[in-house]
């Protein structure tokens, strides 16, 4: 319990400092919402990425289903023993 208080604590003053930053004009905020601009342009590219691989994945799906179609059509019928 101990250790969650210091890092909670750690935390607090992390963005405490970051807060004062802001409003100093050492990080700049240009849209005033308490976000630093350079968070928000990551995050956008983060999201960007995330779309690119959503659609590879999707693809890679559709892919993987159509190989599994063709090895159950390309498999031969069990023979029947007496």
């Amino acid at each position: 319990m101990a250790t969650f208080v210091i890092i909670l604590g750690l935390l607090a003053i992390a963005a405490g400092v970051v807060y004062v930053s802001m409003k100093s004009g050492k990080i700049e905020d240009k849209n005033n919402n308490n976000i630093p601009d350079v968070i928000e342009e990551k995050v956008e590219e983060v999201k960007e990425v995330a779309a690119k691989v959503k659609k590879a994945a999707k693809k890679a799906e559709a892919v993987a289903k159509t190989i599994v179609v063709e090895k159950k059509a390309k498999k031969p019928a069990a023979k029947k023993t007496k």
